[in-house]
């Protein structure tokens, strides 16, 4: 049986989750206070359109910088809120972004028509052509709603992961465009030291935090570690696992629960980055990850040598013991959403029960190491099969197989639909919200 070390016991006092999110609330809204009063020290223009339009402008400026640090993927933000609920808020916010930018681009194009009489079109022209930074701006806008286009819910469930990720990488070319957008017709950026001084710092600050937990965290932890897969193991017809060791991993602040982003370093793979979550509690010697072939990067999986090199960005999620509030936990899985579950049940202490459901015994995925864990570990296990109707996780039956599930942590993780159901047997059951927590494979699969 693997060994890990002693984890710290629940949550006391404010949890990790509130004084991030607070902490990110707080910091928004002292710089949308700073806007709105660099605003008004610029002056106002004549136009009332124009006002609006410029107000929209840095408002959408700052929603931009806020997007960066969203996804900046800083450890310490993402331990605690977890990048499933930090991508959740980056999407909802590039919306609102999306909107603003509109409504700056009607406002301004709308107030500078109206003295001269030009219908908008021309004088989208003439401003493209006499305003330095103008032409850019709209290259950025049109970048941004083809990355809304391919944000949205019906279009994000048609494209393969590598593709939506590809289109998603333009917003940091629409970001370069604005802010040089900014710098030369900004009014408000340059009306004085102050605002000049501020809008720098902000952006320099977003900018930072995507180089740091993007780009050099990465590249440092990966020159640290120097991941190698060993092993190469078919679980099922269609579910992988794969093997990996490296120097020094005692030192990668890896958790049960968590995921990486992996990018197998082969000719045809490594270009691609895909989300997995690890499958065994890390030992400071080995990782584990199990993924089930639902596009072309996990079902290449198979073809995976040992002795590959591995480039790993990672460690992500808040799926973790570190937000446990009471002594007993509940674990319930679905489908591959066992991974992470699996190696949860590893780490945590106290009873555990565990409901594992499939549709049928042979997709119960790592079932007998579950089982071997169980027995080890003092936990309850069940298999649930069959179809989705009558739900076998309604609240009377989660009831039945847990009953004193509201006075037990509750860690859920499977295909969003289940997860969905699951949430709402929770809430009728009376199982308080901060004795949830979940993961919906918005991002790590």
């Amino acid at each position: 049986m693997t060994t890990v070390e002693a984890r710290p016991g629940p949550t006391r006092g404010i949890r990790p989750k509130v004084v991030a999110r607070t902490g990110l609330q707080a910091g928004f809204a002292v710089n949308a206070a700073i806007v709105a009063y660099l605003f008004v020290q610029a002056g106002f223009a004549s136009n009332a359109l124009i006002v609006l339009g410029r107000l929209t402008g840095l408002y959408a400026a700052l929603l931009m910088a806020f997007q960066l640090f969203l996804m900046a993927r800083l450890p310490w933000l993402d331990r605690r809120i977890g990048m499933d609920r930090l991508a959740g808020w980056h999407r909802w916010n590039g919306f609102l972004l999306l909107w603003l930018l509109l409504g700056h681009a009607v406002f301004i194009v709308f107030g500078y028509a109206r003295p001269t009489g030009r219908d908008p079109v021309d004088q989208t022209v003439e401003l493209a052509e006499t305003v330095e930074g103008v032409l850019r701006a709209v290259v950025a806008l049109l970048l941004i709603l083809v990355v809304g286009a391919v944000s949205a819910r019906f279009a994000r469930r048609r494209l393969a992961y590598e593709t939506w990720h590809f289109i998603h990488l333009y917003t940091y070319l629409a970001v370069a465009l604005a802010f040089t957008h900014q710098v030369a017709a900004g009014t408000t950026f340059t009306s004085s030291d102050l605002a000049t001084a501020y809008w720098y710092a902000l952006w320099g600050s977003a900018l930072g935090a995507v180089a740091v937990g993007r780009i050099l965290l990465p590249l440092w932890r990966n020159w640290r570690h120097k991941l190698v897969v060993t092993a190469v193991v078919p679980e099922s017809d269609n579910v992988v696992s794969i093997h990996l060791t490296g120097r020094d991993l005692d030192r990668l602040p890896a958790r049960a629960g968590q995921f990486f982003l992996w990018r197998f370093l082969t000719r045809d793979r490594w270009w691609q980055a895909n989300p997995y979550s690890l499958s065994a509690a890390p030992d400071g010697r080995t990782l584990r990850l199990t993924a089930k072939a639902a596009g072309a990067g996990s079902a290449a999986l198979r073809q995976v040598k040992p002795g590959t090199r591995v480039f790993a960005e990672g460690p992500y999620g808040a799926f973790t013991t570190l937000h446990r509030t009471r002594p007993d936990t509940v674990l319930i899985a679905g489908g591959v959403g066992v991974t992470p579950i699996r190696a949860l049940l590893e780490e945590l202490p106290g009873h555990t029960v565990v409901l594992y459901r499939v549709g049928s015994d042979k997709d119960a995925v790592l079932h007998r190491e579950l089982h071997e864990l169980a027995l080890a570990r003092s936990a309850e296990l069940h298999l649930i099969t069959g179809p989705i109707a009558p739900d076998p996780l309604a609240p009377h039956a989660l009831a039945g197989l847990v009953p004193d599930i509201a006075d037990r942590d509750v860690y859920v993780c499977g295909p969003p639909g289940m997860t969905t159901a699951v949430l709402r047997s929770l809430r009728e059951l009376g199982v308080p919200k901060p004795q949830i927590h979940f993961e919906r494979f918005s991002l790590a699969g």
